[in-house]
């Protein structure tokens, strides 16, 4: 849980994990959206990965990049069962 909070905790990890609510996108597609380098989104995807947020697809030369709705429905549970402790 520690590591899935702190890669949400980044503005701009948010915004990453927002734009994929809708759909899978590649970097390039991510990078239209965002005002970062894409060596900063790539810095912000691999932490989405080593805290399991995102999934990757690969097809041909471009990775694909979607939520991990698994790991969000965890963090959901989480909250639903800290409030039941109060």
């Amino acid at each position: 849980m520690t590591t899935l909070f702190k890669a949400l905790g980044d503005p701009t990890r948010l915004a990453i994990v927002r734009l994929l609510r809708s759909r899978s996108m590649t970097p390039s597609e991510l990078l239209d959206h965002l005002r970062i380098a894409q060596p900063t989104l790539s810095h912000h995807l691999d932490i989405l990965k080593r805290a399991d947020l995102v999934a990757t697809r690969r097809e041909g030369q471009f990775i694909h990049y979607s939520l991990n709705m698994s790991v969000l429905d965890m963090a959901l549970e989480f909250f639903v069962t800290m409030k039941k402790r109060r």
